[in-house]
């Protein structure tokens, strides 16, 4: 009976960790990028350019509404509950953003799910760093340009923390009533996802052709 449970278990894991790596943060997190190739990843219009790899990191840097989503094996691009982590880095004057409870959409800003700012002097937009935009923004950035930080987004229920460097910037709790941010009228752009909590997938963000972002170790914790 134990040997059965066993095969049972690991069984149901191997959807998750088929086609990942480990990483060292402990038991049950996962790599979504191989630090080589953006396999496991789709680009959205322009994305082509927009994406590239550059000494272990993802850069983006392209055109306007290019987007690179997560469709790789682990859990089949689909996250309901889950603890993200990612190594960011701006170059000055940068916007850039990670999306989470999305899907791919060939072209446009995704329409679904939630972002993740990642802007520490770009002037034009006020929300910075650490921001879950739209519902909890923070307009004093907590990092610098030019030096890497690290973004901690966890997700478990219904309840959104966001972190940057280990402090948080960011905890949200979606009410039983809540019926998406456009639906809210907060005041945000049209372009800003539609954040109802839900799953789906990662995405990054190539903002516009001066911005520069890089990304590297992104991994996934998924949650019961």
């Amino acid at each position: 009976m134990k040997r059965i449970m066993l095969f049972s278990l690991l069984a149901l894991m191997l959807p998750v960790l088929a086609g990942s790596q480990q990483t060292d943060d402990g038991p049950g997190w996962v790599s979504l990028f191989d630090g080589k190739t953006l396999d496991g990843w789709k680009a959205s219009q322009f994305g082509d350019k927009s994406f590239t790899v550059q000494d272990g990191a993802i850069v983006a840097n392209g055109q306007r509404f290019s987007h690179l989503y997560y469709v790789g094996k682990v859990k089949e691009g689909k996250f309901k509950n889950f603890e993200f982590k990612a190594d960011v880095l701006t170059r000055p004057n940068s916007n850039g953003g990670i999306y989470f409870h999305t899907r791919f959409q060939p072209t446009g800003w995704p329409e679904l799910g939630f972002e993740v700012q990642v802007n520490n002097t770009f002037h034009r937009d006020r929300r910075k760093t650490g921001s879950l935009y739209g519902l909890q923004d923070v307009f004093d950035p907590p990092t610098k340009d030019n030096e890497w930080f690290a973004v901690h987004i966890l997700v478990r229920a219904d309840r959104v923390v966001v972190k940057v460097d280990g402090e948080t910037t960011a905890d949200w709790t979606q009410q039983a009533d809540w019926k998406g941010i456009h639906a809210a009228n907060l005041g945000v752009a049209a372009a800003a996802a539609d954040g109802i909590l839900s799953s789906g997938t990662f995405a990054l963000q190539a903002h516009d052709p001066n911005s520069v972002v890089l990304y590297k170790n992104l991994r996934v914790k998924p949650l019961p």
